[in-house]
Formats: structure tokens, sequence, C-alpha cells
């Protein structure tokens, strides 16, 4: 699939007066939300957070075409932008005095719930943050959504303040004012005939920094610094610069766009710094679309830097951007739409997919109350109750049930979690619990500290922390080094399964620059054929508290039954999938 921007019919320069900024500050979007009237418009409109602002004139660029001065109303660092209904998806961003803003990706789809605020949210009796009058309700296919949700809004005095209408999802307010009153208002609106199901979203108000996001806090390896050679990264990189070049011209790459599920980046760091303004003037560079984030080391930072941060700056390296010397050119979008946890994912994720993203990276997970790791000790982070995890469950399988139907060949990549427990029980974890071809589930290892050969099962080790079991499908590095904010200095470590979960994004999008027409399927028997060996060696079946993946088959060892690899479980290999993606194109034609 090749992706194309569209040429927007826009015209003009926007020209308005800005309050004063000071002139040091670098120019930056900090925010991005739809705003205002949302439903059945023919234009949509945002709101936009800025920061650098001077008292000069600003454009607003959108797809490299500035954006007519009436559509956008100014107070201070803050823009409110009208656009009409057939503009497509693309790149906006702000420039000013010769400066360029980072550019943030803004999507037309319309798939878009609020967040909570610090009074609108209360803990319930497990203990959990939970949202009081924000709900969601999951309306009968048969159902026209948003008339349904209008109605039964107007029936029970709520509001309807958000939309995921592909899931025939929607968000009301209710007229409550403590969770006692919204239980009692969920359990009436779950017992109408066009409502499927009622999402309640458990999270921390706006602006929070759990949501879902994985967390390891155990230390790291020694060796932390060699983690990524137990998954042959440079060994990858190297193959695609070779056998991609432009001097073979017997194999075309294609562009693949990647979502990633993260809040924000850091533009000010060397890892990103040059990712500003109008990325997609050269057509093989990578690109990076996300707000600011106000500090190098965050989550989305250290996440999307797998994917595309520079090199040889002292901080991350990105995968993908080491193949941009021939690379097809990848987007990186990084939104989560807003922080109304997994149910923003999911809204984000919709809009992403619509869009053209072929690849989604969500390290995320959650966990539901009472649920025990391998030892048999409660799991305690990012645990929600039983009735939130109902809900999550329902849209999450409304969400892949429409990517089957409407997008099979889109893929969705899952950090399994760092409670040292189990990611493919249904009752206690999702999302990595569901079964479908389109959702790979990646759980983290170590170095060993062994002085053997890379192909070595000894090599590597489970990270301590990572969840296990069959539903994982493979292993990757779980440590990173994150952005630092000068250049030249070393990152602190990260670790957790949050990180592997880019590799094999990364090394999936490669894989489909190389052949486009790979589906979810053949892209894991790829993934599997390939891998290395991690683990002990056991019986066929090994105890649950061994099974770090699903294991290795003897079909995907040439069906040699005798192989030493049959039965142990996957660590991701680089280098061999992408070499047995050029071989299997070869074979193909």
């Amino acid at each position: 699939m090749v992706v194309k921007y569209a040429v927007l019919p826009l015209v003009a320069l926007l020209t308005v007066s800005t309050s004063s900024a000071s002139a040091e500050n670098p120019l930056r979007i900090e925010r991005l939300q739809p705003c205002g009237e949302r439903f059945s418009q023919p234009t949509q409109t945002f709101c936009l957070v800025a920061s650098g602002l001077e008292d000069d004139d600003v454009q607003l660029m959108l797809s490299g075409s500035p954006l007519v001065p009436s559509r956008i109303e100014r107070q201070g660092q803050r823009l409110r932008v009208t656009v009409d209904g057939e503009t497509q998806s693309a790149p906006l961003w702000l420039e000013q005095r010769q400066r360029q803003s980072n550019p943030v990706w803004l999507s037309l789809q319309g798939s878009h719930v609020i967040a909570a605020t610090d009074d609108e949210v209360a803990e319930n009796m497990d203990g959990v943050t939970s949202y009081v009058d924000l709900i969601s309700l999951i309306i009968e296919e048969e159902y026209d959504g948003l008339e349904e949700a209008q109605r039964l809004a107007e029936k029970y005095g709520a509001e309807v303040v958000g939309q995921i209408p592909p899931l025939n999802t929607y968000q009301l307010r209710l007229p409550v004012e403590d969770l006692v009153a919204r239980d009692a208002l969920v359990l009436r609106l779950g017992s109408e005939l066009s409502v499927d199901a009622v999402v309640v979203e458990e999270s921390n108000a706006e602006e929070s920094t759990e949501d879902g996001i994985e967390q390891d806090a155990s230390p790291p390896p020694e060796a932390h610094d060699q983690e990524w050679a137990a998954n042959r990264f440079l060994d990858a990189v190297n193959f695609y610069q070779r056998r991609l070049n432009p001097d073979h011209d017997d194999i075309d790459t294609h562009p693949v766009r990647i979502g990633v599920i993260e809040r924000n980046v850091d533009f000010d760091t060397p890892d990103f710094a040059d990712y500003l303004g109008d990325c997609r003037q050269s057509a093989t560079r990578t690109c990076v679309y996300a707000t600011d984030a106000a500090e190098p080391d965050g989550h989305g930072t250290t996440v999307a830097g797998i994917l595309a941060a520079a090199w040889n700056e002292g901080g991350n390296s990105g995968f993908l951007r080491g193949l941009d010397s021939v690379g097809p050119g990848f987007d990186v979008i990084v939104d989560r739409g807003s922080d109304a946890g997994i149910t923003a994912n999911v809204a984000a994720s919709v809009n992403l997919v619509e869009d053209g993203a072929r690849l989604l990276n969500w390290s995320f997970g959650i966990h539901r109350v009472g649920t025990v790791d391998i030892n048999g000790d409660e799991v305690d982070s990012l645990v929600r109750s039983g009735i939130a995890m109902d809900g999550y469950e329902e849209l999450l399988e409304e969400f892949f049930l429409w990517l089957r139907r409407e997008h099979p060949d889109v893929v969705v990549v899952n950090s399994a979690g760092n409670a040292s427990s189990f990611s493919g029980r249904d009752d206690y974890r999702l999302p990595s619990s569901f079964v479908t071809d389109q959702l790979f589930v990646v759980g983290g290892h170590e170095r060993s500290g062994e002085e053997v050969a890379v192909e070595d099962v000894r090599y590597a080790i489970k990270r301590d922390a990572s969840n296990i079991d069959m539903r994982v499908d493979i292993t990757a590095a779980a440590c990173v080094r994150a952005s630092t904010a000068r250049e030249g200095e070393q990152g602190e470590p990260h670790c957790g399964t949050s990180y592997s979960t880019p590799l094999v994004t990364g090394l999936l999008a490669a894989m489909m620059s190389i052949d486009p027409t790979l589906t979810p399927a053949q892209l894991r028997i790829l993934l599997r054929r390939s891998a290395l060996p991690i683990g002990e060696e056991f019986d066929f079946e090994p105890t649950d508290a061994d099974d770090l993946t699903a294991p290795i088959l003897p079909s995907e060892r040439a069906h040699d039954l005798n192989h030493p690899d049959i039965g142990l479980s996957a660590r991701l290999d680089m280098y061999k999938a992408l070499d047995l993606t050029v071989q299997s194109l070869e074979r193909a034609r």
C-alpha cells in the first residue's frame, strides 16, 4: 500500500497578531484536540496549544499549504482552527520568523473521546481512580449509533460528548455527581435493548502519567548497552542498507505508515531536533509527527525513539531512522487523541488506521483486580475493576472485529506487560489476551552475561518482570537508553516490554516496505521462523512459569523434529527476518 499526502486547495497566509513570547523559546505545538460541535457538522474545529509564539505574524501550515486566516481564531498561545469536512488528514505545523514547529498529525476521521478533569474522578471500592460522569455506550450494530446515543442521552438527561463511529461507540456525560449514582445509571443504560455494552473508564485525570503505560521498576542488566545485539539490530540495518540499495534494482521498497499510541515526543532532544517543519520534503527519510513533550525521557519519547531517533547523538537510536539512506520514507505518527485511558487509545487507533497506518504500536496494557503473578502474589499496578475490564473487553473486541472486516492487512503490536504474570488469560489481562492474527504480543528479555554466540540459547534470558505464556509471540530486548536534553550525553536506561514492542513494530514496518502484500499471518510466520531460541530445554510442553512464548514448532524449523530449537521460546532476530522476507518475495516472483 503506497501512502500519499493529499494536495489541499488552501490559499492565502495566516496573518495574526500574537501575544508576547520569548524569542529564545523554540516554536512548539504542545497539544492538538478536536473542540466545539463535532457531530454531523460540515466542518471540524480543533484547538491548538503552542509555546514560543512571538508578536509577529505566523503561518499555520497543513500538508505544506498555509491555512486561510479567516478559519483561525487566536488568543495568546492558543489557536482555534476550523477546516472543511472534505479536507484530508495531513501534517500540521507552525512557521514564524524562519522558525518551524514540530509537525503534528491532524486527523479528520472524527473519532475522539474527552478526558475527565481532577474534579470528575473518584476512587472506587477497589482503590482505582474512576471517571464519575463520563461513560461510553457500544450501540448494537443494527442501530444508527449517533441517533440512538442522542435518544438515550435525552431520555436519561445526559449529553453526547465523544464518539468512535466505526465501532458504533459514543461517549456520554451523565447527570451524576458520585460513583453510586453513576453505577445506578450504568445499570439502567446497560438494560436498554439497543446497548451492547457500557464502558466505564478507570484512569487518572487528564495529563496523568499512568493510563496503562507499562513500567518495569527492576534494575537494568549490567550490559544494558549491548541489549539490542541479542536481536541482531545492527546486522538488520546493515542488511537493509545493502540489499535494498537502489543499486539493486530488483526490489522496490514501499512507504509504510506507523501509528504509535503515546502522548507526545520531546523535539528539543538531539534525537528529534531535525524533525521540525515539512519533514516530507525528502521522500526517503523517516518522519515523526507528534505534539511536544516537556521532558526528554518520557515514555512516548523513548518508545518513538526506538523507531525514529537520530543516531550517534548520545541518546536513543531509531531502527527505521537507520534505514533512511535507502528507505522508502516511513511515517511515525505519535498520537493518543486525549488522556481518556483505554477508550482514547482505541479512538486514536481507529483514526490512525483510517488514515492509512499499516501498523499500530500499543505499549500499554491493564490487569483485572485480583490478578496474580507467577509466584502467586497479587499484581498491584495497572489494575482495573471487573466492571471496567468487562467494558474494555467488549470495546477491544469491537475494534478487532472491525479491523478484520475493514482493514485485514493492519497489524497491532502489543506489549506483554511487566507484572511477572500471564499475558494470555483473558479474564485478567488486556489487550494481550486477544487471539487474532492481527495482534502480535511481545515479551521482554535481557542479556545473560554468558560469553556465548548470539545464536546460543544461553545468550539472553527472560526479563524477570516480563509477562509470559503461550500467547506471547516473541521476546525482544527490554532495555534501552532514553533520549537526552543535550547532545553527547548518555541517557538513563529504561526497561520494560514497552520498549521491546517497538523493536518488533519497526522490524515489521521494514518487512512490509519490502513486500507490502504480506498478510498478518505471513508476517507472524516469518517472524517465528527467523527467531532465535531463548529459555531452558524441556520436554515439548514446559511448565507455565518457564513458557516464555509460544514454543517453537517443527513447522518453524523446516519440519525437522530433531532440531534443538523445538519446544524452546522465541527471541527476535531482526536480520534473519528481513533476509527471509527478501527470499519469500523472490520465490513468489
